[in-house]
């Protein structure tokens, strides 16, 4: 058995000078928002970042560049419906489940002589199951 050698000392210490005090700077006055409020706003978001990372990592999400006002708006708000659609979802199921079960279904609308046809999966037996068991009501 191998001895053990004398602790680094100037290890250690290197270690421990990062831990201290930890500040918050905001533009806020203190009669608009207390100095609480700002820190617990600012631990909720670690959260949105975690989702944002969760999400493009589950949805398989790559960058997309839009140069137009109106897609930008229109791309962030189907990422917002998106994270939140599986912010509702996530205690029911999981997210990557979700994705597995949902990317094979599909919808398609063709218009071919002056006729749209709407086109769609049929919805397996499991993920039916599955979205009977949410519930659609607000706040729920």
């Amino acid at each position: 058995m191998k001895a053990r050698g004398k602790v680094d000392e100037a290890l250690v210490q290197r270690a421990r000078d990062p831990i201290g005090l930890k500040g918050y700077v905001t533009n806020l006055p203190a009669d608009v928002m207390s100095g609480a409020e700002v820190v617990e706003h600012y631990h909720a978001l670690w959260r949105v970042e975690q989702s944002f990372r969760m999400s493009k990592t589950d949805l398989a999400a790559r960058p997309i560049f839009h140069r137009l006002r109106d897609s930008i708006e229109a791309h962030l708000t189907i990422v917002f419906a998106a994270l939140a659609v599986s912010h509702y979802l996530q205690d029911r199921a999981t997210t990557v489940k979700l994705v597995k079960l949902l990317r094979p279904l599909r919808t398609a609308a063709i218009e071919t002589g002056g006729h749209v046809h709407h086109y769609s999966s049929a919805i397996p037996a499991e993920i039916a199951e599955l979205l009977n068991r949410f519930d659609p009501k607000p706040g729920h």
